[in-house]
């Protein structure tokens, strides 16, 4: 999602403890914590909401039944093409 690595986090960490100090810092991740969880939980409602209306099931089932024609279209043409047999002209 971000590209934070390892030594962005711990920065991070030392500067909000030097900020916020040892006492208001587990308080203020708990509470960023919390309002982060809600926002992925209304995110999430949101989209299945959505996809409910759409009806984004009956789309991804119809791509999928798309996609199994195609592969049995192909695959009948390889099986065509592998048995057709040329007759061989032996009279000569």
């Amino acid at each position: 999602m971000f590209d934070i690595g390892f030594l962005e986090l711990l920065l991070i960490a030392v500067v909000s403890l030097i900020v916020m100090g040892p006492k208001r810092l587990p308080q203020a991740v708990r509470s960023i914590s919390l309002w982060l969880g809600r926002f992925k939980q209304v995110f999430s409602s949101a989209r299945q909401q959505l996809e409910d209306e759409v009806g984004m099931d009956d789309v991804k089932r119809q791509l999928h039944n798309e996609q199994i024609m195609r592969d049995l279209k192909t695959t009948a043409t390889t099986i065509k093409e592998a048995t057709a047999i040329t007759p061989k002209d032996d009279s000569k």
